[in-house]
């Protein structure tokens, strides 16, 4: 069960998470959790042999690039909530009913779809920073169960944690 669910249940689920952690979420640091584990299933091969899979895979990249869009346009260019939803049904094809209550999470939520690249961003960047630090002695599992051991926290703890985790060598 990869994805922020997973890291939200491992977070929820440890003893040394204080109730606060386990109630705030940083947006950025589970929701780019997320789209990198989404990265990493392709980067392993999960849908090599799965057309429908590798289509899926796709059609998510293109729905959050859109979503992406629409963000930056409700805040900064001032779009209206149906500049929105017509950017939406006009890239992605889908019924205006399908992404309304998408383009109304962003207009009450600035930035939220935004953060998720952010996040997402950061965990790959992080990853290669690592692999670059440590070289033939770094490993993936550990970089993971590292980066998910910390719980959801700002991307700023997340950056200077892992780099702690990955010293100079």
């Amino acid at each position: 069960v990869p994805g922020h669910h997973f890291q939200i249940a491992l977070q929820q689920e440890r003893a040394e998470t204080p109730l606060l952690m386990k109630i705030l979420g940083f947006s950025a640091y589970s929701e780019g959790w997320g789209l990198y584990s989404e990265q990493l299933a392709d980067e392993i091969g999960v849908y090599e042999n799965d057309p429908f899979g590798q289509i899926g895979y796709l059609q998510s990249l293109m729905f959050r690039a859109a979503r992406l869009v629409v963000d930056s346009g409700l805040h900064h260019k001032r779009w209206s909530r149906e500049q929105g939803i017509r950017y939406m049904v006009d890239t992605l094809g889908d019924q205006e009913s399908s992404v309304a209550t998408e383009v109304e999470r962003y207009c009450v939520w600035p930035g939220q779809a935004s953060s998720y690249k952010v996040g997402h961003t950061t965990w790959v960047r992080l990853r290669e920073e690592a692999k670059a630090r440590l070289g033939a002695r770094f490993d993936i599992k550990g970089f993971h169960d590292r980066g998910l051991d910390l719980g959801g926290v700002p991307l700023t703890v997340l950056e200077r944690e892992m780099r702690a985790w990955t010293p100079q060598s």
